[in-house]
């Protein structure tokens, strides 16, 4: 089990979404799961997603109908297992120190 719980909602962000999930992705400290939670997005934000937990096993995609950012995030905190969450927005980047 992970210390660390990465919850993102998303929607509507393919524009900022790779640079966003690379930076968490690049974090100095990896004890860590990443949430992607795609809130009915209609461009490719879920593909990207879903492209991304592919490669890392540590990215988990939560699909589901438009509910709004609380609703998303409390989707992902719904599935959680770290001992911390940590919300992060999709179309922010983190420092690599951020963890």
């Amino acid at each position: 089990m992970p210390k660390l719980s990465v919850v993102m909602p998303i929607y509507n962000v393919e524009e900022y979404l790779p640079k966003c999930i690379e930076s968490c992705l690049s974090q100095t400290y990896k004890d860590f799961e990443l949430f992607l939670v795609n809130d009915g997005s209609k461009d490719n934000s879920l593909d990207i997603c879903r492209t991304y937990e592919q490669k890392d096993t540590r990215i988990h995609v939560i699909d589901k109908p438009n509910g709004g950012l609380s609703d998303a995030r409390n989707a992902g905190m719904r599935v959680a297992t770290g001992e911390y969450i940590y919300f992060v927005d999709s179309d922010d980047f983190l420092e690599r120190t951020c963890f």
